[in-house]
């Protein structure tokens, strides 16, 4: 199939069309990539029911439409007539505490817009996390918000119906987040505050933006410490005690073990924590430990942990925000809503030993 790609002289008013090909049926996504702007703003530029925008860029996805003969889904094209007032939620599990806390916050800013959430988990595969999305399609949701985005893998659904990531980010969707890199950039700070030098990193998946950004965050304030980066000193690929415990033993078997560790998120330190005591070490006076998310056990355990609080209230309330937006976004990049995380000092962190002596 032959379409065209619409360029615009915004001088001029003039649009010139230069030919491509397509395969197969016409979607969404086709009108977006000739008219040259995102899904979302193709989406809203031809759903009938909103105020007919005259931007350049709204002129390029109506031409793109018509001469690509795009015939929107009629079960897409329905589910905001259908008004069920209800959106879904996907998440890896809700055996995850932080994603029982990220629900628990959605659903009830949900409810303050007149909205029911429904859940669905994925065990984060993707293949499952497409089936969840389109099952949730299919039974007229008026919207969905995922906390399952993968990068190097975004999950692409054709059609214009509502999708918004929150906590990770793909690049390609809107997305309502905690600023990841300062919190990395925090946690760390505050282990440099303390005089350590030797700070290990327990890592999360390579998959997930979160942990990308924490350890980015964690690499900087290195960097301007002017403490020399060591890969050997991260560990970790997983957001789980049991992967916090195997990294921790990685780390403190290494031949100049970190007096200190940052894992990305609290399930991490926890492990952590564990296997440093079952090396007999004492928290803090043998290894300082700060963690990430602020989930409720950390502030009640024998040592309470320092850890960088996500504000989940108001990312949850960013991601509703970005549902029921309909102002056009003609930039063509997706929306992206910060909050700022916040350093919660406990009792797991001191200065290293040999600064105390």
């Amino acid at each position: 199939m032959t379409g065209q790609r619409l360029d615009v002289n915004p001088r001029r008013g003039e649009i010139a069309v230069t030919p491509i090909t397509l395969t197969g049926v016409v979607t969404l996504r086709d009108v977006a990539r000739v008219a040259g702007v995102s899904i979302s703003t193709a989406s809203r530029v031809l759903d009938e029911r909103l105020p007919a925008s005259k931007s350049a860029a709204a002129a390029r996805v109506r031409v793109a439409a018509a001469d690509l003969g795009y015939v929107r889904d009629p079960l897409a094209a329905g589910l905001r007539r259908s008004g069920t007032s209800t959106i879904g939620v996907i998440v890896p599990r809700l055996t995850d505490t932080v994603m029982a806390m990220l629900y628990e916050e959605i659903a009830a800013a949900a409810a303050a817009r007149g909205l029911f959430a429904v859940v669905a988990t994925t065990q984060d595969d993707p293949a499952v996390e497409r089936v969840a999305v389109q099952s949730l399609l299919h039974r007229r949701v008026d919207g969905i918000i995922r906390a399952t985005a993968r990068t190097g893998s975004p999950l692409r659904i054709d059609g214009d119906s509502r999708q918004v990531l929150v906590l990770r980010t793909d690049g390609i969707h809107p997305a309502s987040i905690g600023d990841d890199h300062l919190g990395g950039y925090l946690a760390t700070r505050k282990l440099i505050d303390h005089g350590h030098t030797r700070i290990g990193l327990i890592m999360g998946p390579e998959y997930a933006t979160t942990a990308v950004q924490r350890r980015a965050g964690y690499r900087a304030a290195l960097t301007e410490a002017g403490i020399p980066l060591d890969d050997s000193l991260i560990a970790g690929d997983a957001y789980t005690m049991e992967a916090g415990e195997a990294a921790a033993q990685i780390l403190l078997d290494h031949s100049e073990p970190p007096t200190a560790i940052f894992a990305v998120n609290d399930n991490n330190a926890i492990g952590a924590m564990s296997t440093a005591a079952a090396r007999g070490l004492t928290i803090p006076d043998d290894l300082s430990i700060i963690g990430y998310n602020d989930i409720p056990v950390v502030s009640r355990l024998p040592v309470p942990l320092t850890t960088i609080r996500e504000p989940f209230n108001h990312i949850a309330r960013g991601a509703i925000d970005l549902l029921l937006d309909e102002t056009p976004n003609d930039s063509g990049e997706p929306r992206t809503i910060v909050a700022t995380p916040t350093l919660i000092p406990r009792k797991s962190t001191a200065a290293p030993r040999h600064l105390r002596s």
